[in-house]
């Protein structure tokens, strides 16, 4: 979101909050650390100063009362009394530790709006403060919201987003070889496949397992190659690049129509390159970086839906280290040159995942996202894409849903590329929620979990045994699937004017009508597609299709 002349009002009217939108002088806050508070008005605008800071948390505070199993939305304007690009995290403590909700990237002259979420162990009270490692900034805040919801609450409305954004109304009509309306004719119709993108990562071994293959293939309809495409496996002594795996891998999965996002061009962590270019000088890395982005990127074109092209450059920075600072912007240059129709993403971790990392935070990774975005030279800029990684140990759902509706402000595509979770005796239920989540929210175009089978083991979450049985996260897998249609069956019967309306998930249905009339006792072969509206559309309008009955 945007830097603003003056705060928008508090969500929720500011929830739990006390004076959230410090008209009422200094009640409900009180300072923190040894900061001094101050109430102050600008125009018309009323707000909280916290000065005299000489350590990060020393700020202004308010002390509630938080409750176990409640899932608390938090939010609130927040400016700096000089200088920019200066982050500020919303903290709680509590008795059971600190609690880190969010941050944003404050500026001085403007309100910039911090949101996030938090859920609590154990009931009892806590005290909400700001920090900022830069002491000297004034800290400023407005419009500050807390607002609980229960599961239950929270439970519906992921139910009711998936419905809203996943579903359209379906029109049927039967008509015979004239052009008749064919009433009281029985329609049953069936999903073939999903509409969504929903899928998991896969590795070279899908290539000889039939059983593998059979389980994959019959749910998912996207795909990434877990370690196939990338540069230390394609090129593993240089200049002998071999791409037969990765070659064959994307052969499967097309004969299968599964669509597939390339992964990666170049992953900004050094355990993870290549062995042979530690050794090479600056300009020897940057040539044979050029290599290798124009040999994989125009190898693939037109095949892939998207590329990764740089992997965790938020937290690491290999390529800006030895090569130079703009590498990142440099590379994007190149991927666009080498193909300027695929969406380029950035792929990273911890931005949905964990209020505690900085590094990766919603805020901040728009601010990469863009000053990528906005080097490309054209008018155009390059046309990119959001890779929220997704590796959990548990699940802080108002977080989640907060930075991906910071991370959609962006109107870029958004995928959760990695989704899995840690193992413990809550894994199942801790990925049905994220899934539920992120499968709710209107910015989420596509989901991919990085479960790859191995024999020896998953890299952090395994849906089948050995022998493709569902374990409890498989049996998560499908218990969703089939919630968003997945073999979804529905019957009924045409009215008078040869119509039959329902709901449908998008995706594409098998349609068996069986009529008196009819020469045939039944037609079963027809195939229809149920496709979201187009943009500004209202999703109630049914989508027509007629069905011809000889």
């Amino acid at each position: 979101m945007s830097c603003l002349l003056n705060p928008h009002k508090p969500q929720y009217g500011g929830g739990i909050i006390i004076n959230p939108e410090m008209n009422d002088g200094l009640k409900g806050w009180s300072a923190y650390g040894e900061a001094k508070i101050q109430h102050r008005q600008s125009q018309a605008n009323q707000f909280i100063a916290a000065y005299s800071r000489y350590q990060p948390y020393d700020s202004i505070s308010q002390k509630l009362y938080l409750q176990k199993d409640m899932l608390y939305t938090f939010s609130a304007w927040i400016q700096v009394s000089g200088g920019s690009n200066i982050q500020i995290r919303a903290v709680f403590n509590t008795s059971n530790g600190f609690k880190h909700v969010g941050a944003t990237i404050a500026e001085s002259g403007c309100w910039s709006m911090l949101k996030g979420g938090l859920t609590v162990d154990a009931s009892g009270p806590a005290h909400l403060y700001f920090e900022s490692k830069n002491t000297s900034v004034e800290i400023w805040a407005d419009s500050v919201s807390l607002q609980p919801f229960t599961k239950n609450q929270w439970r519906a409305h992921q139910d009711q987003s998936i419905h809203k954004i996943g579903k359209r109304n379906v029109r049927i009509q039967a008509v015979d070889s004239q052009g008749n309306p064919l009433s009281n004719a029985t329609i049953s119709i069936q999903q073939n496949r999903l509409g969504f993108p929903f899928g998991c990562a896969i590795n070279k071994n899908i290539l000889t397992n039939t059983a593998y293959q059979n389980w994959f293939t019959s749910r998912f309809t996207v795909t990434t190659f877990e370690d196939e495409m990338k540069w230390y496996s394609t090129e593993t002594s240089q200049g002998k690049v071999d791409y037969s795996v990765s070659d064959a891998m994307l052969q499967f999965v097309k004969q299968c129509n599964i669509a597939v996002r390339g992964h990666n061009v170049f992953w900004d962590d050094p355990k993870y390159q290549p062995s042979w270019i530690n050794s090479l000088s600056r300009r020897q890395l940057a040539l044979a970086a050029a290599n290798r982005l124009f040999s994989i990127v125009p190898r693939y074109r037109g095949q892939l839906i998207s590329w990764d092209v740089m992997n965790e450059n938020l937290h690491f920075s290999y390529f800006e280290r030895r090569i130079a600072r703009n590498a990142s912007k440099i590379f994007y240059k190149w991927a666009q040159q080498a193909d300027g129709k695929t969406t380029l993403f950035m792929n990273d971790f911890n931005t949905i995942e964990d209020p505690n990392d900085y590094v990766s935070s919603p805020a901040r990774y728009l601010q990469k996202l863009r000053e990528i975005q906005s080097s490309a030279g054209n008018e155009n800029g390059i046309q990119m894409g959001i890779g929220i990684e997704g590796h959990f140990s548990t699940s802080n759902l108002p977080y989640i849903r907060a930075s991906l509706d910071i991370l959609a402000a962006a109107r870029l595509p958004i995928w959760i590329t990695e989704v899995d979770v840690q193992s413990s005796p809550n894994q199942a239920m801790y990925l049905e929620q994220v899934l539920r989540e992120t499968r709710s929210h209107p910015g989420v175009n596509g989901i991919v979990m990085w479960a790859a089978w191995r024999p020896e083991g998953c890299y952090s979450m395994c849906l089948t045994d050995n022998n493709f049985n569902n374990l409890k996260t498989g049996d998560v897998v499908d218990k969703l699937l089939h919630e968003w249609g997945w073999k979804g069956f529905i019957a009924g019967t045409t009215d008078a004017n040869g119509f039959f309306e329902t709901s449908l998930f998008h995706g594409d249905y098998h349609v068996k009508i069986k009529h008196p009339d009819m020469k045939n006792s039944s037609l079963d072969h027809i195939l229809i597609n149920v496709f979201p509206t187009t943009t500004g559309a209202k999703q109630t309008v049914p989508q027509q299709l007629q069905v011809l009955a000889t």
